[in-house]
């Protein structure tokens, strides 16, 4: 199973998995910090209550995906960065707004934002994320995955993998009963 080529990656399930849980975890691990930085509190930036942001590991695949053909130019990787990212951004946003009714994410006092769900600032931030992983993080998460043991990567993957859907199911079930927790963490409700 873990052997799997992927087609649209033409790299193994193993590899992307791993690829996808490294920047999943950064992702939220960069939001939290400089939320809570913000709040003067620890505010979790996730969906779930574990440090997983899958909005990032997303991103990190597609920008792996797409922008592997043009490292050779920071500006085309900074626009197209800028471009696929808050395209996932919006389509993030819209899935939420549709299941949830909120967003976990709140632009409205930002400059040129777009419904407090997009906004220039954000944008930006993207692209040069997409320059540092073009640059030198996406060769440096490849070498800690090649460092990880098989077996070691294997038991990883898959108790992750369980602890995720498990903490998503319950962080679903509890915001389907209006559990969601709004307050100092940027969440925009919608009403309907």
């Amino acid at each position: 199973m873990w052997n799997y080529m992927i087609p649209i990656f033409n790299e193994n399930l193993y590899d992307v998995g791993f690829w996808f849980l490294i920047y999943s975890v950064m992702g939220w691990l960069v939001e939290t910090v400089y939320i809570s930085l913000c709040n003067k509190k620890f505010t979790n930036r996730g969906y779930v209550h574990g440090p997983i942001c899958p909005i990032y590991g997303v991103g990190g695949l597609f920008v792996h995906l797409v922008l592997v053909e043009f490292t050779n130019s920071y500006l085309e990787v900074f626009l197209l960065g800028s471009i696929l990212a808050t395209s996932i951004e919006f389509i993030t946003a819209k899935i939420m707004i549709r299941l949830f009714s909120c967003v976990w994410w709140d632009y409205t006092n930002k400059p040129f934002n777009y419904k407090g769900i997009l906004c220039l600032e954000s944008s930006v931030v993207w692209g040069l994320y997409a320059i540092m992983d073009v640059s030198f993080l996406k060769d440096l998460i490849f070498v800690i995955v090649d460092q990880i043991p098989y077996a070691v990567g294997k038991a990883i993957l898959v108790t992750t993998t369980i602890y995720y859907v498990i903490d998503f199911i319950v962080c679903t079930k509890n915001n389907k009963n209006g559990e969601i927790e709004v307050k100092d963490n940027n969440i925009v409700e919608y009403k309907f």
